[in-house]
């Protein structure tokens, strides 16, 4: 867990202090309690059913009338059910909890996590701009895990704009954001690449988003943004010669990857480009291409939390 002291808020802290007394709240199905052994995930090597509960949440977003959807490790496991055993063999742990709304929404997304989920916002008090564009929410008895809530947009090394989106899937956000949020980052680790293969392997890339990783939002990105571009085919590339050295996978999967990801790598390549990205590629990336962002987290459900 981090801390972030330069914002005068330890979130370490805040995450380990227990409470006097064990409290259970429910809130139209809601607890606040850790789920009982039953409603653990098969083959899971967390005690925290974290598909379980984000779906919870959105549910009752939705109930209230507020677009909020999974974002990060927890989606990958909600929108690929037929390879959880696959992403258990390799060891794709969770730790946090990823949410996505628009901002208009803020004040009610603060009631119902401060409300009757009963947890507490942190302030970045000292630094005004630290978590702009990012709400965070901590269990203080240290039996949920932490909550990040991004705005309209996620802005790490590159930025993906959510604006009209989130209506496109439920719970979780599109299938084609769910491979941008992994392959927007630059230094891409390992678990972002087991994200990867198993969103890879459970679906297809092709046209719309019903269950389809949508081949043209993404095209349509790199097109327009040559940094964007030149990471997202730079990981796409790494994680199809990474495919070897994951055992859990047997030859016919890693070739249903693999064949995705030239699919979708050949239609990047033949969408005709803008003249902006034309002119940045000339330089190429002798130049800086991305944006640093300060690492504030390292939280599981990112793989880089940064802000």
């Amino acid at each position: 867990m981090a801390r972030s002291t330069r914002a005068g808020v330890d979130i370490r802290v805040l995450c380990l202090e227990q409470s006097q007394h064990s409290q259970r709240l429910n809130f139209q199905g809601l607890s606040t309690a850790a789920p009982e052994e039953s409603e653990l995930p098969t083959n899971s090597t967390t005690s925290f059913d974290f598909a379980k509960y984000a779906t919870k949440i959105v549910d009752e977003a939705k109930n209230a009338s507020l677009t909020l959807r999974v974002m990060g490790a927890t989606a990958f496991r909600i929108h690929c059910p037929n390879n959880l055993r696959v992403h258990d063999a390799l060891a794709r742990t969770l730790s946090d909890l990823d949410f996505v709304s628009y901002s208009n929404n803020v004040e009610r997304i603060e009631r119902l996590f401060t409300g009757p989920l009963e947890y507490q916002p942190v302030r970045a008090a000292l630094t005004p701009g630290l978590f702009a564009g990012r709400l965070i929410f901590v269990d203080k008895s240290g039996v949920r895990p932490h909550v990040d809530v991004f705005l309209d947009r996620l802005e790490m090394n590159h930025t993906i704009d959510f604006k009209g989106r989130l209506e496109t899937d439920y719970p979780t956000i599109p299938l084609a954001e769910l491979l941008l949020e992994k392959v927007q980052i630059v230094k891409i680790n390992e678990k972002d690449i087991k994200d990867l293969i198993v969103l890879l392997l459970e679906h297809d890339v092709g046209q719309g988003d019903k269950e389809t990783i949508n081949m043209q939002r993404i095209v349509k990105i790199m097109a327009g943004d040559w940094p964007f571009y030149y990471t997202t085919t730079t990981n796409l590339n790494k994680v199809k010669g990474l495919l070897p050295k994951y055992d859990v996978l047997t030859d016919e999967q890693r070739g249903h990857i693999a064949s995705r990801i030239d699919k979708l790598l050949q239609a990047i390549e033949n969408e005709p480009k803008s003249f902006k990205w034309k002119t940045r590629a000339m330089i190429g990336p002798s130049k800086k291409w991305y944006t640093e962002v300060e690492e504030v987290e390292r939280a599981e459900h990112l793989g880089s939390a940064q802000t």
